[in-house]
């Protein structure tokens, strides 16, 4: 789904001031008809991003048509300019990333015929209705809820939030029970709790895991093989990666490597790498993964939101949309893709600081789109 620029509060979501689309949200940097794009250099444009105050650590790749055409790492591993660089082709958690791909799964159950788009939220999790953990089950759908238009409010941020408590997905969903509803039932606002609910009903049909669907119907086919949804606590990411810090009421930057994965979950819980998450992009905007009537249930803007103006960071290109964004404590992610799936670049960044160093880190992000797609001459 495809919204207007707005900040989104919270963790798990995009907290950039650019168009965002959601799940996720989508953009392309280079030009139709193009057989290969030219490029300037990823390491410099990274170490400008790396430069901004708060970033701790910036890796980013190119990929066209599966094959790497560019990369850079800037910044440092840990906290102070310490434990060296980042390997570019590091494993980051991709946040929000993810509800691209649990949309993906739910929409490959209703090809299957084993779900329905208009199904009632009480038909597909009858407990969930029976013990009031969802305010009006019995009217939203599992379209509402892939569209972000349920109206049912967000579990994050949790206060106070610690990073190592396990939560259950019913004391998330009773968390979320206890606010009051941001909107209407058929308006967009952004939710978490939807993909919470959203990988409750892939278990429920699937009779497998979130993290073991996942596997079957994405990683393993389209070889994702750095990719995986972590599932028990505390863990952190495999192999070198960078570390993000989070402020926490006092101020002090509290290492957030170690995220606990029951609070992510279909919402923001895969860790991937940028050859990969270029591979899912590149097969669904490719229609490999879904029949087009489906795909657009994603990729068509919600009711009441208006289409993504044209245009992009280079003036005058045609086919510019913006960045698919995941961001929570300690980090941002964004992979930009081109609407023919030939062309991605994904970056991540680990950050020291709050809501408003991830917000800095975002716009230097958007920023090296233009500097590696739109070089001056």
């Amino acid at each position: 789904m495809r919204v207007t620029a707005r900040k989104m509060a919270g963790w798990g979501c995009a907290v950039l001031a650019v168009t965002a689309a959601l799940p996720g949200a989508t953009a392309a940097a280079g030009a139709a008809g193009v057989d290969r794009p030219k490029t300037a250099s990823v390491q410099r444009a990274l170490e400008k991003v790396a430069a901004t105050p708060g970033v701790v650590g910036v890796i980013g790749e190119v990929y066209y048509d599966g094959k790497r055409i560019g990369s850079g790492s800037a910044g440092s591993r840990l906290l102070g300019g310490k434990g060296g660089k980042i390997p570019s082709d590091a494993r980051y958690r991709i946040g929000s990333q993810t509800k691209q791909m649990t949309a993906t799964i739910v929409l490959q159950l209703v090809k299957e015929g084993r779900l329905r788009l208009d199904d009632k939220l009480s038909d597909v999790l009858p407990r969930v209705a029976a013990r009031d953990l969802v305010e009006r089950a019995s009217e939203i759908t599992v379209r509402h809820l892939i569209e972000l238009t349920s109206g049912i409010p967000d579990y994050l941020p949790v206060d106070p939030f610690d990073f190592t408590t396990r939560y259950t997905p019913t004391e998330l969903l009773e968390i979320s029970r206890g606010k009051p509803r941001p909107v209407e039932l058929g308006t967009w606002n952004y939710s978490n709790t939807n993909y919470l609910l959203l990988g409750i009903i892939i278990e429920k049909v699937t009779g497998h895991g979130l993290d073991a669907e996942f596997n079957r119907r994405l990683f393993t086919p389209l070889k994702m093989t750095d990719s995986y949804m972590p599932t028990r606590p505390p863990q952190g990411i495999k192999g070198p990666h960078g570390r993000g810090y989070w402020a926490d009421e006092t101020g002090t930057l509290r290492d957030v490597d170690r995220l606990n994965p029951s609070t992510l979950r279909g919402a923001a819980g895969v860790v991937s790498r940028a050859r990969d998450v270029s591979r899912f992009q590149q097969a669904f905007q490719q229609g490999r993964l879904l029949p087009a009537d489906l795909q657009k249930v994603i990729t068509d803007p919600p009711p009441g939101q208006a289409p993504l103006p044209p245009g992009g960071p280079c003036a005058g290109s045609p086919e510019l949309l913006p960045g698919h964004v995941g961001a929570a404590p300690g980090f941002t992610a964004t992979t930009y893709t081109s609407s023919d799936g030939r062309l991605q670049y994904a970056v991540s960044t680990t950050v020291a600081g709050r809501d408003k160093e991830r917000e800095t880190a975002m716009r230097a992000v958007s920023e090296s789109v233009k500097a590696v797609f739109c070089p001056t001459k």
